[in-house]
C-alpha cells in the first residue's frame, strides 16, 4: 500500500509543473463527472461539532472506492492550525483492497480550485479577463492558477477582513505575472469582475455578496457556503440567478440554496459537463455556481496523483495490511 506524505504530493508537483497537473486533473475531472452515473453516491457524512465539522466522503464505482476525511473548523487559526485538514484512501472496488493513503489537504486546495475553472470553463463568459476574490485564506491562490490556466486574466481583485491574509496572498503571487489590487471590501472587489469567488469559512448564516453590488452580468463561484447553517450570499441574489450545483441532494441541505425552498430544482454540473444542457452568462445572465465540493472531485485527484506517484516512483510502500500465507490465520502475525 502506497502512503503518500506531504513531501511526495510537493515531490509530484514539482516534476508535473502547476499547469499541466491543473490540466491533467481538469481531463480526470471531465471523465468522471461525464461517467456520473456510474458511481455510487451520496451525501457526506457529517458530525457536527462545537467550532466546527468534521466529515467523511465516500463514493465508488465498479473499479475503484475513495473516501475522505476533512473537517471545517473556522476558529482554528487562532490556535495556529489550519482551517482545512484532510487525509483520503483509494481501494480496489473488487476487493476492498486499499492501494493508497494519502495527505488530502494540499490535494483538496487543487481539486476545489481545478473543478471552480472547469465549472467556469463551462458557464462563464470566454473573454473573462478580472477575477475577484472574497476571502485570501488557504484556497486562494489556488483559485488564481486554476483560472489563469483557463482564461488569460488581466487583473485579480481581492478582499479579506483579515489584512495579514492579504499580505500573504499578495506575497504569495508576487511570482506570477498579474495585476493585482488590494480593496477595501467586498463591493469595492467585485466592480468589474467577470469571475466571483466568495471563500470565507465562518460557520454561520453571514452575506458577503449582495445584488446591488453586481453591476453586470457575472460568474460566481459559491465556496464558502458549504454546510447546514452557512451561507454566504444573500437570498435575493441567489434567487435571482441561474444556479448549477454538483449534487442536489448534497446542496439543498449543504449550499447556498439551503436558503430557498425545499422543492427548488436546478442543474447539476455533470449535466453541463457532459453537453446535456448548455448555460453561459453571455446568454443566460449571471450564474451562481453553488459549489460545496463532492466526494467524486476527491475521487478524481486520489486517481490522479496515484498515476503520478507510480509514474514517478514517488512514495513509500508500507505494510498496513497484513500480508499472509494463510490469510485465514491472522493471529499468526502475533
Amino acid at each position: 500500500m502506497i502512503v503518500l506524505e506531504i513531501k511526495d504530493i510537493k515531490a509530484i508537483i514539482a516534476k508535473v509543473g502547476y499547469q499541466d497537473f491543473f490540466a491533467q486533473l481538469n481531463d480526470t475531472l471531465t471523465e468522471d463527472y461525464k461517467n456520473w452515473h456510474d458511481f455510487d453516491k451520496s451525501p457526506r457524512v457529517a458530525n457536527h461539532v462545537d467550532g466546527g465539522v468534521i466529515e467523511l466522503m465516500p463514493i465508488s464505482n465498479a473499479e475503484m472506492y475513495s473516501f475522505k476525511y476533512v473537517n471545517g473548523h473556522p476558529k482554528n487559526p487562532a490556535q495556529n492550525k489550519m482551517t482545512v485538514m484532510a487525509t483520503g484512501q483509494l481501494s480496489l472496488t473488487e476487493t476492498g483492497e486499499p492501494l493508497m493513503f494519502s495527505e488530502m489537504t494540499l490535494l483538496t486546495g487543487f481539486r476545489t480550485a481545478a473543478t471552480s475553472a472547469m465549472a467556469a470553463k463551462h458557464l462563464a463568459k470566454k473573454d473573462s479577463e478580472v477575477l475577484a476574490l472574497i476571502g485570501t485564506g488557504a484556497q486562494s491562490e489556488f483559485q488564481f492558477l486554476a483560472y489563469s490556466f483557463i482564461f488569460d486574466l488581466k487583473e485579480v481583485r481581492y478582499f479579506d477582513t483579515d489584512p495579514a491574509a492579504m499580505r500573504k496572498f499578495e506575497k504569495n503571487m508576487a511570482r506570477f505575472d498579474i495585476r493585482l489590487i488590494p480593496c477595501k471590501d467586498a463591493r469595492e472587489a467585485v466592480q468589474g469582475a467577470d469571475l466571483i469567488t466568495t471563500c470565507t469559512a465562518d460557520k454561520k448564516y453571514q452575506t458577503v455578496l449582495t445584488k446591488d453590488m453586481i453591476s453586470k452580468d457575472v460568474f460566481i463561484n459559491g465556496l464558502g457556503g458549504d454546510c447546514p447553517g452557512k451561507t454566504e450570499i444573500e437570498k435575493e441574489l441567489v434567487e435571482s440567478a441561474t444556479i448549477v450545483v454538483e449534487y442536489l441532494p448534497q446542496s439543498r441541505v449543504e449550499g447556498e440554496i439551503q436558503q430557498l425552498g425545499a422543492d427548488f430544482t436546478c442543474t447539476e454540473l455533470h449535466e453541463i459537463v457532459k453537453g446535456e444542457k448548455t448555460l453561459n452568462v453571455a446568454t443566460d445572465g449571471t450564474i451562481l455556481y453553488d459549489s460545496v465540493g463532492f466526494a467524486l472531485e476527491d475521487y478524481s485527484v486520489l486517481r490522479l496523483i496515484y498515476k503520478l506517484a507510480k509514474q514517478h516512483n514517488i512514495g513509500t510502500e508500507m505494510e498496513l495490511i497484513p500480508e499472509l500465507d494463510d490469510v485465514k490465520n491472522l493471529f499468526s502475525l502475533l
